[in-house]
C-alpha cells in the first residue's frame, strides 16, 4: 500500500484548522503551511482560505487572495461579497456584484441574498427590493427573506417589514421564519409602535419553539418597552438564562425610559456582579436613568469613573445626557461648565446646546438661555427646535416682544418645526392625529369633541384652567412643541388621540398614545386629571420617555 503524500495527508488537517480559526494570526499561519505544502492554490484550499479571511474581517488579505485566482466561480465571488457586507463595506460588496456580472459569472440565490442585504445596509432599499423581486419565488430561502426584512427594519420602514412578513406567511411556500426573521419583524413593530402585531409575532415565536432564543428575546424586550408595556419587557428578560451584554443593556435602557432609575442601577450592579462588561450604550442607559430620576450625583460619579472603571471614555452622547441631567435638576451653572468642558462638535454639539437651552427655559434663566441660544444659532441647519425654545424662554419671563421677534425671524427664513403628532393603535390599525386636526376620527369626530367638552367641564370643577374641547380646534400645529409654552394653537395631538381612544377602546383597557415631541406641561396635567375622572390608565410615549398615568399621578413623579 502506497504511503500518502505530504500534501494529501496534510490538506484535511489544515482545512480543519481553517474552519476553526477565529483570528487573523491563525488564518495567516495556516495559509503559510498550505503554501509550503504546495496546496494553497487548490480549489478546496482557496475556498476555505477566502472564507476564513472574510470571517476574521481581514478583507485586504481576502481581496489579495481573490485577485490571484484564475476564473473564480460564483462561490468565490459570493464569499468575498459576503465578507464585505459583514464588515459593513456595502459599497465594495455591490461593486463586486457589478464586476461579477461583467465577468460573465451568473449569481446564485446566495449571491442575490447577499446583494439585497448589502443594498439594505447602504440605505438603497428600493434596489434591495428589486433584487428580491427578481428572484424566482421557489428559489427564495430563509436568507433571502431575512435579508429583505432586515433591509426594511434597518432603514426605519417598519410597516413595510410587517407587510413583507405577512407575505412570507401567506406566500412563502411553507418556509418557517427563523430567529433572525422574527427578530427583524419584532424590531419593526417596535419602531412603529405596533403592539398588537408584535404580540402576534411573539406568539408565532413561541409556537415555533423559539421563545427562548436570545436574539428574539432582546427584540421583544425592546418592542414591549417602546410600545408602553414595561412589565412585559421585564417578564421576557427574566426568562433569559444567563443574559449577556445586549439583553442587560436593553432592559436597562427600558427601565431608564420609564423613570425606574434605581431599578436600572440595580440591574447594572447585577450585570457587573455577573462578570458582564458594559459597553458605551449600557453606560448611556444608566446615565439616562439617573437623568430621568433625579439621581444627579450618582450620574456624575459614573461619568467621571467610566474610563478608570470600565475603560470607556465618555463620548458626546454621554456628555449631552449629563448636561441634560444637571439641567433638569436646576444645576445650570454646572451644566454650562460641563457643556464647555465637553468640547463637542457637529450635530452632537447642537443636541447638547439645545438640551441646555431647554433647561434654561424651564428654570427661567434667560441669561444662560441667551448664551446657549447663541451656540445653537451657529449651526446652519436643524435649528428650528432651538429657536422655538429661545422664543419660549423669552415668553416665560414676560418678554413677549423678543419672543415674537424670534418667531417672526423664523417665518422670514422659512424655518418651521416638525408638527406635533400622536398616534394610537386600535385593532392593529394606527390612527394619527395632528394638533387641531380631528379628521382622523372619521365619523366619530363630533363624538370626540363632545367628549372633550364634557371632560373639560369636569376638570374645571377640579381646578383645571386650560381648554380641551371644541373652542380650541383649528388647523394649527404644535409649534410650541416639546415645551408647550407660549401661544398654543389647537388642541394638542395627544389629547385628540386620548379622546378617540376613550371612545373606541373597551373600558378597563390601558390606552397607549405615542407622540413625536415632548409632552407639554398642560397636557401632562390634563392626562392626570382625566385618569381620575374616567378611572382608567394611560401610557404616553413622548420624545424622551414614558409616562404612566393612573388615578391622578404619573410614573415620572412630575420630573421629566
Amino acid at each position: 500500500m502506497a504511503t500518502p503524500s505530504f500534501s494529501t495527508a496534510t490538506l484535511p488537517v489544515l482545512i480543519h484548522l481553517l474552519r476553526g480559526a477565529s483570528d487573523l494570526a491563525s488564518v495567516a499561519a495556516t495559509h503559510a503551511k498550505l503554501f509550503k505544502a504546495g496546496i494553497a492554490s487548490t480549489l478546496a484550499s482557496s475556498n476555505h482560505l477566502l472564507a476564513a479571511y472574510c470571517r476574521c474581517g481581514a478583507m485586504t488579505s481576502a481581496r489579495g487572495l481573490f485577485d490571484g485566482m484564475q476564473d473564480p466561480d460564483v462561490v468565490f465571488w459570493t464569499t468575498l461579497m459576503s465578507g464585505y457586507a459583514a464588515s459593513g463595506r456595502s459599497r465594495e460588496a455591490l461593486s463586486l456584484l457589478r464586476a461579477m456580472e461583467l465577468s460573465g459569472v451568473q449569481p446564485n440565490v446566495v449571491t442575490l441574498s447577499t446583494a439585497a442585504s448589502a443594498y439594505g445596509k447602504a440605505g438603497r432599499v428600493e434596489d434591495a427590493r428589486a433584487v428580491f423581486d427578481g428572484m424566482d419565488a421557489p428559489a427564495r430561502n430563509a436568507v433571502s427573506w431575512g435579508a429583505m426584512l432586515a433591509a426594511y427594519t434597518q432603514n426605519a420602514l417598519g410597516n413595510e417589514a410587517i407587510q413583507l412578513f405577512a407575505e412570507l406567511r401567506t406566500n412563502g411556500r411553507g418556509l418557517a421564519p427563523n430567529q433572525f426573521m422574527l427578530s427583524s419583524v419584532v424590531s419593526a413593530c417596535a419602531g412603529v409602535a405596533r403592539l398588537g402585531i408584535g404580540k402576534c409575532v411573539h406568539g408565532a415565536a413561541l409556537r415555533l419553539g423559539q421563545g427562548n432564543d436570545e436574539v428574539i428575546a432582546v427584540a421583544l424586550v425592546d418592542m414591549y418597552s417602546k410600545c408602553g408595556c414595561y412589565e412585559y419587557s421585564r417578564k421576557v428578560f427574566d426568562r433569559i438564562d444567563h443574559p449577556s451584554l445586549i439583553p442587560y443593556t436593553s432592559i436597562i435602557v427600558s427601565a431608564a425610559k420609564y423613570g425606574h432609575g434605581r431599578w436600572a442601577l440595580a440591574l447594572f450592579s447585577e450585570m457587573v456582579d455577573q462578570g458582564v462588561q458594559p459597553n458605551d450604550v449600557t453606560l448611556l442607559g444608566v446615565l439616562h436613568a439617573c437623568s430621568h430620576s433625579g439621581l444627579v450625583d450618582t450620574g456624575l460619579q459614573l461619568l467621571r469613573s467610566m474610563q478608570s472603571k470600565y475603560g470607556i471614555a465618555p463620548c458626546p452622547s454621554h456628555y449631552t445626557c449629563a448636561v441634560d441631567m444637571l439641567g433638569r435638576a436646576g444645576r445650570l451653572e454646572e451644566a454650562f461648565e460641563l457643556a464647555m468642558e465637553a468640547q463637542v462638535e457637529g450635530n452632537e454639539a447642537l443636541l447638547l446646546w439645545n438640551s441646555l437651552l431647554s433647561a434654561c427655559r424651564t428654570h427661567k434663566r434667560l441669561d444662560l438661555a441667551t448664551l446657549a441660544g447663541q451656540r445653537v444659532l451657529e449651526f446652519n441647519q436643524d435649528v428650528a427646535s432651538g429657536l422655538v425654545l429661545m422664543s419660549n424662554a423669552y415668553a416665560s419671563v414676560g418678554q413677549t416682544g423678543n419672543a415674537d421677534a424670534v418667531r417672526s425671524g423664523m417665518r422670514r427664513r422659512g424655518i418651521r418645526k416638525d408638527p406635533g403628532c400622536s398616534w394610537i393603535e386600535v385593532k392593529d390599525t394606527p390612527y394619527v392625529f395632528y394638533a387641531g386636526a380631528i379628521s382622523c376620527a372619521g365619523a366619530r369626530t363630533d363624538e370626540v369633541l363632545t367628549l372633550l367638552d364634557e371632560l373639560e367641564c369636569k376638570m374645571r370643577e377640579r381646578g383645571y384652567k386650560g381648554r380641551l374641547g371644541r373652542a380650541r380646534v383649528s388647523d394649527g400645529h404644535e409649534d410650541d412643541g416639546d415645551e408647550g409654552k407660549g401661544v398654543m394653537v389647537g388642541v394638542h395631538s395627544e389629547i385628540l388621540a386620548l379622546g378617540f381612544g376613550l371612545l373606541v377602546l373597551p373600558k378597563g383597557m390601558t390606552i397607549r398614545v405615542m407622540k413625536n415631541l415632548r409632552m407639554c406641561c398642560d397636557c401632562h396635567e390634563a392626562f392626570k386629571l382625566i385618569s381620575v375622572i374616567v378611572e382608567r390608565e394611560f401610557v404616553v410615549r413622548d420624545l424622551n420617555r414614558f409616562h404612566h398615568f393612573q388615578m391622578g399621578s404619573c410614573s415620572c413623579s412630575d420630573y421629566w
